[in-house]
């Protein structure tokens, strides 16, 4: 019996996420945060102390990437270049953009992505053939895994972070790949970005030593943070040369959209001409290349290097004191920090609403599908812009959270979030 997709659509719960449209769009999901980018902003006709920015070195509104931004914008307008890199949307500075990526980043070549997600499913897709494996861990981000889901061939997760079944399954792909006459890629990630845990980047590149594959690694949430120079986590690893494929994000770091993958010039050469979401879609506008260039020159200045200083200062403070409260944060490494709640959807979401409405206080709930279920995360993201006065304000609320929640305090029923808004 045939059905009418509409009507389908119109009679499902709107599925993982969209089941709580009703209840939480605008406050919990799509809320409306107002005012200056920063620790500091409105919500809900509030002032709040904001951690759900992804603005992890404050670039958002340093007065010089303002500048620079605005004058690029009024210099070259937002169309500019029309088309895409392969037909039109090709120039100097995108070039000139590529090469200081990939010197930073200490490999020989470097092609932009005018989004970073798409960029990714189209490398993942254009790096393999049907009769290549991809080993991926369990844990990676959404992008990878629909990357994944694209590739035709054989491909074999192994679990998060577990060296050892790595290992297994790496041997397990390799073997077929003989079989088949393909080859082995490994896609991981620098860092976690919902549970703030580093990839085992040392432990697998050391497998190179027993097993014949190559390694991509997005490193959204570590380029431009982690590392001495803040060139992310194979830097942080020591295993730059290890990696063969760095993927970075402008979203995190940079605060601004698109991305980048490095790697070396042959691999390039062949990606520029194989990557669909590049090839069919509008180039990077020149104010936000000529925008990343400034930026990238203050990640790689001694101003850099502080803004890591202020943004590890920030991140140690917040993970030791929610530890020592006795919050559960997880094997939290680097900067985001999620503070894990033993606490249903209904407990989770009165908490949420205590610290909004109560202690001014805005963080991101996380639950399933964007994490595995049965789990609930307040997702904690410092940035160099934040004070220690604005840590330990922070840590006092979730002092009293913690001990309102032991009490029971929030088992009450769901508010109604209509009264709320």
């Amino acid at each position: 019996m045939q059905v009418d997709i509409f009507e389908r659509i119109r009679k499902s719960t709107g599925g993982p996420l969209g089941q709580y449209r009703d209840k939480a769009e605008g406050y919990f999901v799509f809320p409306k945060l107002e005012g200056e980018l920063g620790p500091h902003m409105k919500f809900n006709g509030q002032d709040v102390l904001c951690w759900s920015i992804n603005n992890y070195l404050g670039l958002a509104n340093h007065p010089e990437i303002r500048r620079v931004d605005g004058e690029a914008a009024v210099r070259w307008g937002l169309a500019y270049p029309m088309g895409s890199r392969l037909m039109t949307g090709h120039t100097d500075l995108h070039e000139e953009l590529e090469r200081r990526l990939a010197a930073f980043e200490k490999k020989e070549a470097a092609f932009l992505f005018n989004f970073g997600y798409q960029g990714i499913l189209s490398a993942i897709d254009s790096l393999v053939s049907r009769h290549d494996v991809i080993v991926y861990d369990a844990e990676d981000h959404a992008c990878l895994l629909d990357g994944i889901r694209l590739h035709i061939g054989s491909k074999y997760k192994f679990r998060h972070n577990d060296i050892k079944d790595c290992d297994r399954v790496l041997a397990k792909a390799c073997a077929e790949a003989e079989e088949n006459g393909g080859g082995v890629l490994l896609i991981t990630e620098g860092v976690f970005g919902m549970t703030g845990a580093l990839g085992i980047l040392d432990q697998i590149v050391a497998l190179k030593e027993k097993h014949s594959f190559r390694i991509m690694i997005d490193d959204a949430h570590g380029f431009g943070v982690m590392g001495e120079h803040g060139r992310g986590t194979s830097e942080h690893f020591n295993v730059m040369d290890g990696v063969d494929i760095y993927i970075g994000a402008y979203a995190k770091s940079m605060a601004i959209i698109g991305g980048f993958i490095a790697a070396d010039k042959y691999i390039i050469d062949y990606l520029k001409y194989n990557m669909r979401s590049q090839i069919y879609a509008k180039s990077l506008p020149m104010p936000i290349v000529e925008g990343c260039l400034k930026r990238l020159e203050i990640i790689d200045s001694p101003e850099g290097d502080e803004l890591r200083s202020q943004l590890w200062k920030v991140t140690r403070r917040l993970q030791k004191g929610f530890r020592e409260i006795g919050f559960d944060i997880g094997p939290a490494e680097a900067c985001v920090t999620p503070v894990h709640v033993q606490a249903g959807v209904n407990q989770a979401t009165n908490i949420a609403v205590a610290l909004r409405e109560e202690y001014k206080i805005f963080c991101s709930v996380v639950i399933y599908p964007v994490i595995p279920p049965g789990m609930v995360i307040f997702r904690i993201i410092p940035t160099a812009s934040h004070s220690m006065e604005d840590v330990e304000r922070t840590l006092s609320a979730f002092r009293d959270i913690k001990q309102r929640l032991d009490r029971g305090e929030f088992d009450k029923e769901i508010p109604n979030m209509a009264i709320i808004k």
